[in-house]
């Protein structure tokens, strides 16, 4: 077989380089749809150490981590994979931020950025080490009979297809589908227009799910249906076969006809003559009123329709003003999912897709009663997965789920080194951050770590969230910090970095920090941290905490929540989207309450989100709890996530008696 090479598919060594597989294990953040009771029983079966019923998952993280996560608990085991890879940054990551009736176009973020980057750094080399790396973790993820469409454009598909008969054995390979996804003739002056995609479908081996697929009858083909009786139209097709049998029924002489002695060789009876007659007695037989040969009736409202080839010309692009356009570019219509996973999976087959984008092929497999797991590198792209599966009518209960500090854990120990020399790595860790958060170290302290423009900087650990007992000690160190000397700080402000913030920080560490005087911030490490290239081109940016105020108001067990402020730092804001601000209220897309949360997730009990039919959006809830828990105390816990996709959490508590 001749092979494709690359800069980057073999070592220095002459060794073809292998994917990440490193294992980490999934954080579920949130539960979506999920009633009281599925919650109890899923933390009964938890805590009696036996499986609990199956979520499906929307998982917020790079591929190149994702995949390997998912291989311990899914390989083998994945009935149907659809990827649509992304190609240019523009049209993959931009999405349009919609304010009342003006649209924006939110550019790439930087860790977005910076995965194009790695995609298409070296140009067709880096992508095809990319994605060669893909397919031969989405091999490993594969079932026996399961299958994988790839799903591209004219730039890289014949390099793409070379990858994957590599990968999965030329025998794997099954079709190239073409999807012709657009019939308007524009002027094309130095080419032909480009009007098409192309699906590659591989399969794992021969014993592979397959479900014939049929279209619709085009108005031509039903002219053919021109007999008609009681029953409905229909038109006369064959009974006899070409040929004679050796042996048995289909032979032998039928209402005085001899098959034997038609045509040049004999023919034969499709049907046994016992179903003969029984088709004869209930009409079905079609008799010419001139002599001829009998035929079956076979009638348009019993007709499946023509079978589905490998080319598709009978599903459109998605209209800007259709029912299902989310305002992401590179959107695909249902229709086409659905025909794939209808074609290449069951009922109760689980299926991947690890370029979830605006969620169709999750929304379809979940309206086709399929298991998935849909996955996306981009924040928004999860967020707007959510709302779109929240839409669909009676929608089972679902996960949203990170790699979170098991990610980091990996990294620390890569760059800095093992729990061996733990004191040097958190040393070595914090004056990495510091350095990109541009502050000086400084020595002597427990909870104080820098200096930056008179401020103290306080640099979190990556495998805990900042929480208001942090806060406090921070507070307490800071009063022996200040005086003079070049690591005393000159004003009474601190600043303080983490990877997670606590669900109760804002309000309560904002109290603790005010009693103690002291102008505290909270700023969030971003991923990119994680990432060489975006550090060596200077893309880190810390970005401070949004602020959600909510009031609460109480009857006996009756409790309304009202949200009467929220305020987004515009650091990452694009200028055109603040200035159509008018009112706090735009900024929020969609808000969720768990009504009794005990500390180990997000349970999103309630929730309202905006529309592309209704723009509105409630700023209150209510809930009437049906009895008081043990110590008389529920805790509630809202989530606001905004128009750019970002997420904002407030903890509150309430007595019920």
């Amino acid at each position: 077989m001749v092979e494709l090479t690359w800069e980057g598919k073999y070592d220095e060594k002459g060794r073809r380089t292998a994917p990440l597989r490193l294992q980490l294990p999934f954080q579920t953040v949130e539960t979506v749809n999920e009633s009281a009771q599925e919650r109890q029983m899923a933390l009964d079966l938890f805590s009696a150490g036996r499986p609990a019923e199956w979520r499906n998952r929307l998982i917020w993280g790079d591929k190149k981590y994702v995949l390997p996560a998912l291989l311990d608990e899914f390989a083998g085991q994945v009935d149907l994979i659809y990827i649509d890879p992304p190609f240019d940054t523009g049209a993959d990551f931009s999405f349009q931020v919609r304010i009342e009736d003006e649209r924006f176009v939110k550019e790439a973020s930087i860790i977005e950025q910076k995965a194009y980057r790695d995609t298409w750094g070296r140009g067709l080399d880096s992508y095809m080490q990319w994605f060669y790396e893909a397919a031969l973790l989405l091999y490993d993820l594969l079932s026996e009979t399961g299958s994988i469409y790839v799903h591209l454009d004219w730039h890289v598909i014949h390099y793409a297809k070379v990858v994957l008969d590599g990968v999965f054995g030329e025998d794997g390979f099954r079709n190239e589908i073409t999807w012709k996804r657009s019939s308007i003739a524009t002027n094309v002056k130095t080419q032909w227009r480009n009007s098409h995609d192309t699906l590659l479908f591989y399969t794992k081996t021969n014993q592979a799910v397959f479900n014939v697929q049929y279209g619709e009858y085009s108005e031509s083909s039903k002219k053919h249906f021109s007999q008609e009786d009681e029953r409905g139209v229909f038109q006369p097709v064959p009974l006899l076969g070409s040929g004679k049998t050796a042996s048995g029924e289909t032979g032998q002489v039928w209402r005085g006809i001899d098959p034997n002695k038609l045509g040049k060789d004999g023919m034969h009876w499709l049907k046994k003559p016992s179903v003969l007659d029984e088709l004869d007695r209930d009409g079905r037989i079609y008799w010419p009123s001139r002599g001829g040969l009998p035929r079956l009736k076979y009638y348009l409202s019993e007709a499946k329709g023509p079978y589905v080839s490998d080319f598709w010309d009978d599903i459109y692009v998605i209209n800007p003003m259709a029912k299902e356009a989310l305002g992401y570019p590179t959107q695909k219509p249902e229709a086409l999912l659905e025909r794939i996973i209808r074609a290449s999976s069951n009922e109760g087959d689980l299926v991947l897709d690890c370029f979830c984008g605006s969620g169709t092929t999750a929304a379809v497999a979940e309206k086709l009663n399929r298991r998935w797991i849909a996955c996306d590198l981009g924040r928004f792209a999860i967020h707007i997965t959510r709302k779109r599966l929240l839409s669909i009518e009676n929608v089972k209960p679902f996960v949203v789920q990170n790699l979170g500090k098991y990610e980091r854990q990996a990294w620390q120990a890569a760059e800095f080194g093992g729990p061996e020399q733990a004191a040097e790595v958190v040393a070595q860790y914090r004056r990495f951050i510091l350095e990109l958060y541009h502050a000086r170290p400084i020595t002597g302290y427990n909870w104080l770590h820098g200096l930056k423009q008179g401020r103290m900087v306080h640099v979190g650990a990556v495998d805990a969230p900042i929480s208001p007992g942090d806060v406090q000690q921070i507070a307490l160190e800071f009063r022996k910090a200040t005086g003079s000397g070049k690591d005393a700080p000159s004003v009474s402000a601190v600043d303080v970095l983490g990877w997670d913030f606590a669900f109760e920080l804002n309000e309560v560490a904002k109290q603790q920090a005010a009693q103690a005087n002291i102008a505290m911030r909270f700023l969030r490490i971003p991923r990119e941290v994680l990432e060489k290239k975006a550090v060596e081109q200077g893309d880190i940016k810390f970005f401070e905490l949004a602020a959600l105020s909510v009031e609460v108001g109480q009857k006996g067990r009756a409790v309304n929540l009202k949200l009467t402020d929220f305020v987004i730092p515009p650091d990452d804001v694009p200028a055109d989207v603040q200035s159509a601000i008018t009112h706090w209220a735009q900024w929020i897309d969609y808000w969720a309450v768990d009504w009794d949360n005990q500390g180990d997730t997000f349970h999103n009990m309630w929730q309202t989100y905006r529309t592309r039919k209704d723009k509105s959006l409630s700023l209150r809830a209510g809930h009437k709890y049906e009895a008081a828990p043990a110590g008389g105390e529920y805790t509630i816990m809202v989530k606001v996530i905004d128009i750019l996709g970002n997420d904002t959490t407030k903890t509150l508590k309430v007595k019920v008696t």
